[in-house]
């Protein structure tokens, strides 16, 4: 009976040992990706964590930190690259397109509209006293020269940079995508190249005309009678440049500089500025090239439609001798040795 027991036992075992083979093949067949995925998470377990964020700090506290700018470390040669997000950006485009955008809009409008309404209430300031036929020199060819390469560049500047500010909603609009890609590409290309024009322009301007434009006492007086541009036949007298024409020397050199400082920083960035510096540049060189857009469209109404015989000065630089008389008595009597009462028919307003 043992015997027999234990020859039965015999037999179980050997039918379980060979069906071990058998199944584990058929758990390989049906269950295999099981397995595989047992394996990959096996491995995973084993191998170190990955880093996703910075040791002892939150997560709240990570992001916190990646929102007010924090930089990060990157492996590539640009630096700039570890800020995920530069919050100051959004503070300098809420800017540009808000106040900036909305004030110089406001000013360029304004001027505008005070130049129409000058012209219908006032007219054009004409040449009082007699024509004498005669002319005197008022600039000479190399000085002209300067005054338009000065000129030239900055209405090209005014006209791209304007572009830059508000075209996409005005000009693109009227024109169309691709003709405003390629007058924006081409505008910028001016832009830059011209910059370095201007900068040379205003530096040659202030050597030639600085000592002309020393503020002195007639300048008060000018200021005081308004420089004649509200009432007829007042002219107070004035050197080679009176006192409005002082004010858009001063306003030429000052802003000029200031545009060409923080136009070259923009050209090269990070040559000389940090991305925030920048940002703060290109709010300061739109706002003072607004206000000096202002500025020189009243020069440009004065020099030309405003007042008769001033465009001669920078045209063939001959003026009209009685009007070098009425609007730049001191100057004549400087150049000329004669001797000119200073009454209400001297002076000009400014050019």
């Amino acid at each position: 009976m043992k015997a027999a027991i234990a020859a039965l036992l015999l037999g179980i075992g050997l039918a379980a040992g060979a069906a071990l083979p058998a199944a584990a093949q058929s758990s390989v067949r049906v269950g295999g990706p099981v397995d595989q995925q047992a394996d990959t998470r096996q491995i995973d377990r084993e191998a170190p964590p990955v880093p996703t964020q910075v040791p002892g700090k939150s997560v709240a506290e990570g992001w916190h930190g990646i929102r007010l700018g924090e930089q990060g470390t990157v492996s590539i040669p640009n630096k700039q690259a570890g800020v995920l997000i530069q919050s100051e950006g959004e503070a300098w485009r809420a800017v540009r397109n808000g106040p900036l955008s909305q004030y110089g809009t406001w000013v360029l409008a304004g001027i505008m509209a005070l130049l129409v309404l000058f012209f219908l209430v006032r007219g054009r300031i004409r040449i009082d006293g007699e024509k004498t036929g005669r002319t005197i020199q008022r600039f000479n060819a190399f000085e002209r020269g300067v005054h338009w390469l000065t000129a030239g560049s900055f209405v090209v500047l005014a006209i791209s940079g304007l572009n830059v500010l508000y075209g996409r909603y005005t000009l693109l609009p009227l024109i169309g995508p691709e003709p405003f890609a390629a007058f924006t590409h081409y505008g910028k290309l001016a832009h830059n190249f011209l910059g370095f024009a201007f900068i040379l322009g205003v530096a040659l301007i202030f050597v030639l005309w600085a000592r002309h434009n020393i503020p002195s006492r007639h300048d008060l007086t000018w200021f005081l009678k308004a420089g004649g541009l509200f009432s007829k036949g007042v002219h107070p007298p004035a050197h080679k440049f009176n006192g409005g024409q002082k004010i858009i020397f001063w306003s030429t050199v000052v802003g000029g500089a200031a545009l060409g400082f923080t136009g070259v920083q923009l050209i090269f960035p990070f040559s000389f500025a940090t991305l925030e510096e920048l940002q703060l540049y290109q709010l300061l060189h739109a706002a003072i090239a607004i206000i000096m857009i202002a500025i020189i469209l009243a020069h440009i109404y004065i020099g030309s439609v405003g007042m008769e015989g001033a465009f001669d000065a920078m045209g063939d630089g001959q003026v009209e001798l009685q009007w070098a008389r009425e609007h730049h008595s001191l100057w004549v009597e400087e150049v000329t040795g004669e001797k000119i009462s200073h009454g209400h028919h001297h002076g000009t307003p400014a050019e």
